[in-house]
């Protein structure tokens, strides 16, 4: 009985962080302003973070290929009972969105450590993690399961516009 105790004391304090946050600020999330570029196999990206303010946060981000816009995203961080949520659209070209009006991906922030940031979908299907490696480079860790359900990770090592 004593050992089965002393497990479940070890898995309760084993959890991740991120499975213990209870409350954060948008202004915590600074770090990641800015104009952030990188040429990856995907094509030209750049994704743009405005400071906080009014509690929330925004972003655009485009991918261009060949010289014409693929994609883009337009992203909002707005707190909610206490958390940071990022607020999620795609859209292809010519403005058609991908999400349903009333439904954007929703993100509650579930990890917050220093320069880092752990954003996932509540059904932990999608996890984003941002983090701030030097002052002019910025990690983007996009982790999501392939259509076979296997696990997919893409990272995208940004470098700040100046």
């Amino acid at each position: 009985m004593k050992n089965n105790f002393c497990f479940l004391t070890f898995l309760f304090f084993s959890i991740p962080a991120f499975a213990q946050i209870k409350k954060a600020a948008v202004k915590d999330l600074a770090f990641m302003s800015g104009t952030w570029v990188q040429k990856s196999e995907w094509g030209d990206l750049e994704e743009f973070w405005s400071q906080p303010k009014g509690e929330s946060m925004m972003s655009s981000f485009r991918c261009i290929k060949e010289g014409k816009a693929l994609f883009y995203e337009f992203v909002v961080i707005e707190l909610e009972e206490g958390l940071p949520v990022m607020k999620m659209r795609h859209f292809n070209r010519g403005s058609i969105a991908w999400e349903e009006k009333e439904k954007p991906l929703l993100f509650p922030l579930v990890a917050l450590k220093g320069k880092r940031a752990v954003f996932e979908m509540k059904d932990k299907s999608v996890r984003l993690s941002y983090q701030l490696i030097t002052k002019n480079k910025l990690s983007v860790v996009l982790e999501e399961k392939d259509k076979n359900g296997q696990p997919k990770k893409d990272i995208f090592n940004f470098t700040r516009k100046l």
